[in-house]
């Protein structure tokens, strides 16, 4: 058995149980899971989610924090031929309602801090036959997991799904205020990783001695791709139930981890604490990192402390995950112009900015990003329409970034065509919280921008217009949105002003309402 032979996810644990069987595939708060029993525990769950008689393209929801079950549930949906839900645990409740109705979910999930919250749902969502309680916590509405699981033989079902069979579906927000469902298929997942392996790039090789953090969530692609890939190599993964800073120096410690992924803002918590610069950080190799460019100041003390390698990495859900990464050798700490770029195309992508007819443009001209690759989502689900504007029938997706390249093929992200505002990390559509505020009996007229922020990259502004005689506060807004949308997406500061601009056709001039807040700086992006 070897690599090659790895053709979906269901073959994660078939092929590294022959390889690695007795090599500890994860470790997650004390329980050691070797590839062996990751194999033999998956294929039981696929078991169990057949008798329950769920049929191949059926979704299956998580929603919960990170656990190494999530990652045993993911390669057992794939041996019954399922597609994995992970929902997004920091939305509000009809958030979440939405994608389990959405997504026609036959099975959830569910983690000890929301089982209450998913009892409370299953109303808004009738097609579900299933509910689980990931960490066996004893509740009337939900199963045990363990106890299902281990009620089925370790028989591998045999389930071989195809190589643009969907395998996950991830939820992106919404330009429109709804959430989409990416899918991504089985080739997303695997395509580049293969033609990765054969590459010569220091920082994006593995083996199985590596150590790899999973501290991102996995109802991202940071976290579930992350997780992925250090299956595929046979590396070890440590996962973190939730990003902790302080918790993650002891990971440092316990685990000699030799690579994790952040954002930036990330980084800098870690960087604060008072022990940050005690630690031996000698067996790491590299930090990975995207969501945003990293701060120069930032930069040299985390290469100060850390003494390792850094990779910037550029991509998106829809492309499941990286598609372009600056190199370390291109961090400079005293700065240079590249270290303002997301690097150039990994291997087996092709990348174009393209102006609105879809025409190629010359270096330096700004235009929108455009992805061809085999990592690029399958489409939104039940939605051709958002499906046909994002991607060709040629394969070529159209990201909603703006940017450019440099002579040498350095991309450059200038700006967003959609105008998403990434905060912490996080994908955050004006539309969303536009229509949050908009719900409040004293707001006439609202419009969302993203501003600078030195912690979180951008964090959320309200432009708002009363009604006559209202006299509602800024504080009353934001705790207004909190009760319809996840907190992070909620404005962090509220404008209260006359009129919107708009031009002739009424549409928010929302460049002129960013303008002030990005004045004297190269780029409309943080």
């Amino acid at each position: 058995m070897a690599l090659e032979d790895i053709r979906s996810l269901a073959d994660l644990t078939r092929v590294q149980a022959r390889m690695r069987g007795d090599k500890i595939a994860f470790l997650f708060e004390g329980r050691a899971t070797t590839f062996s029993a990751l194999d033999a525990q998956s294929s039981r769950i696929a078991q169990a989610l057949r008798a329950a008689g769920l049929a191949k393209g059926d979704r299956i929801a998580y929603l919960g924090k990170n656990t190494d079950r999530y990652f045993e549930l993911l390669c057992g949906a794939a041996k019954a031929e399922l597609v994995m839900t992970p929902v997004n645990w920091r939305l509000a409740a009809p958030e979440i309602a939405y994608i389990l109705h959405d997504s026609g979910a036959k099975a959830l999930f569910v983690g000890a801090e929301f089982l209450d919250l998913a009892a409370g749902l299953r109303a808004e969502a009738p097609g579900l036959r299933l509910l689980v309680a990931v960490e066996d916590d004893p509740h009337p509405a939900f199963l045990g997991y363990a106890a299902l699981r281990d009620a089925q033989p370790a028989v591998d079902p045999g389930g071989a799904p195809g190589w643009d069979d969907v395998a996950v579906q991830l939820y992106t927000s919404g330009t429109t205020g709804k959430p989409k469902g990416a899918m991504l298929p089985t080739r997303g997942f695997l395509a580049l990783r293969r033609t990765q392996a054969d590459a010569d790039v220091d920082w994006n090789k593995w083996t199985d001695a590596d150590v790899s953090l999973v501290a991102m969530p996995c109802f991202h692609i940071g976290g579930t791709g992350w997780g992925v890939t250090g299956l595929y190599y046979g590396a070890k993964g440590v996962i973190m139930r939730e990003f902790d800073p302080t918790r993650v120096l002891d990971f440092f410690e316990r685990f000699e981890i030799t690579k994790l992924f952040m954002v930036p803002a990330a980084m800098k918590i870690v960087l604060d604490q008072p022990r940050a610069r005690d630690v031996d950080y000698s067996r790491l190799r590299y930090i990975l990192y995207g969501a945003s460019p990293i701060p120069l100041d930032l930069l040299r003390e985390a290469m100060a402390v850390f003494k390792c390698g850094f990779v910037q990495m550029y991509g998106m859900t829809e492309t499941t995950g990286t598609i372009c990464a600056l190199a370390p050798e291109d961090h400079d700490p005293n700065g240079s112009e590249r270290m303002r770029s997301a690097g150039k195309a990994l291997p087996g992508v092709e990348i174009a900015v393209i102006d609105e007819t879809g025409a190629r443009l010359p270096p330096r001209a700004v235009g929108e990003v455009a992805i061809r690759c085999a990592a690029n989502m399958v489409g939104y689900w039940n939605l051709p329409d958002a499906t046909a504007a994002t991607l060709a029938k040629d394969n070529w997706l159209r990201t909603g970034d703006a940017g450019y390249f440099d002579e040498d093929g350095y991309l450059y992200i200038h700006d967003r065509v959609k105008d998403m505002i990434i905060s912490g990390g996080e994908n955050i559509y004006p539309a969303e919280v536009e229509s949050a505020i908009y719900g409040h009996p004293d707001v006439a007229d609202v419009a969302v921008i993203g501003v600078p922020d030195d912690k979180w990259g951008e964090a959320v502004k309200a432009m708002v217009v009363l009604k006559p005689g209202a006299t509602t506060q800024a504080a009353d807004l934001i705790a207004f949105a909190r009760t319809r949308i996840a907190a992070y997406k909620c404005p962090k500061s509220v404008d209260f002003i006359p009129a919107l601009p708009r031009n002739a056709s009424g549409k928010i001039l929302r460049r002129e309402l960013r303008a002030p807040f990005w004045e004297g700086r190269t780029r409309a992006v943080n």
